[in-house]
């Protein structure tokens, strides 16, 4: 069974008063669904420190273990002040930073080799799914961001539509459900059923309590990363007991 997983982004939001939104929550995390928070990096230390039943990530990572990059934090980095994720190849860094499949790929193999567990961020813009074209870009984003050996411990797929992040436009659970089902059935082609089936795949783009359950009933949808309604307990609180009503899935 794939344990349901809640995921919360936190971009550049928080400072140390935040970490009580992060207490807040904690009493969630004894239901089926895992809670991840991703804050950011000056808070990760912090937040690992504060809370012993959610787990803690970072949002961003360079593909080198150390080194003259300044600014830029590796994943040993991260493991060593209590993140077990990483976020990688955000549409907002693909977009923001420039970064392309095969430097995500690289990020992801250094968050393995860092014993991270790496979220692959994978998705089109509106003018690509208005051009039919959907799945040629996930299926080309799949396999050049994602190296080979990947397990299902070490890799979770997040669908993040481009032109639903943080607009307010949503997929319909049809549209949802087409991709989730076509990622699935790339990853057991690659990696082979086992892995396939094992492997969360989340749905990410303006989730909220009003349509979360509705986004957790589409087959394959195992979880979501969630940006601004993580940012509050009381927003990412009902988004998680929608995701612990939500049957496991083999």
């Amino acid at each position: 069974m794939r344990r349901k997983l809640a995921a919360g982004n936190w971009k550049m939001n928080g400072t140390r008063a935040a970490l009580d939104e992060l207490a807040a929550m904690g009493p969630a995390a004894e239901g089926a669904a895992e809670i991840l928070v991703c804050p950011p990096a000056t808070l990760i230390a912090a937040a690992a420190r504060a809370v012993t039943n959610i787990a803690i990530g970072g949002q961003d990572c360079h593909p080198a273990p150390s080194g003259a990059h300044t600014g830029d934090l590796s994943a040993p980095m991260l493991a060593d002040a209590g993140a077990s994720y990483v976020i990688l190849g955000h549409s907002e860094r693909r977009a923001d930073h420039g970064e392309d499949d095969a430097l995500i790929r690289e990020k992801t193999r250094a968050a393995w080799d860092a014993n991270l567990t790496a979220v692959v961020c994978v998705g089109e813009t509106l003018d690509q799914r208005d051009a039919n074209n959907t799945l040629d870009i996930i299926g080309g984003q799949l396999a050049a961001s994602i190296p080979d050996g990947a397990t299902a411990h070490r890799l979770v797929v997040a669908y993040e539509p481009v032109w639903a992040i943080g607009t307010g436009k949503v997929p319909t659970v049809e549209q949802i459900g087409e991709v989730h089902g076509f990622i699935r059935a790339r990853l057991e082609r690659r990696f082979g059923a086992g892995v396939g089936r094992s492997t969360r795949l989340l749905y990410g783009g303006s989730v909220k309590p009003g349509n979360a359950a509705e986004i957790f009933a589409v087959p394959n949808v195992d979880g979501a990363l969630v940006g601004g309604a993580s940012l509050k307990a009381a927003d990412f609180l009902p988004i998680i007991e929608a995701l612990n009503a939500a049957p496991m899935e083999a």
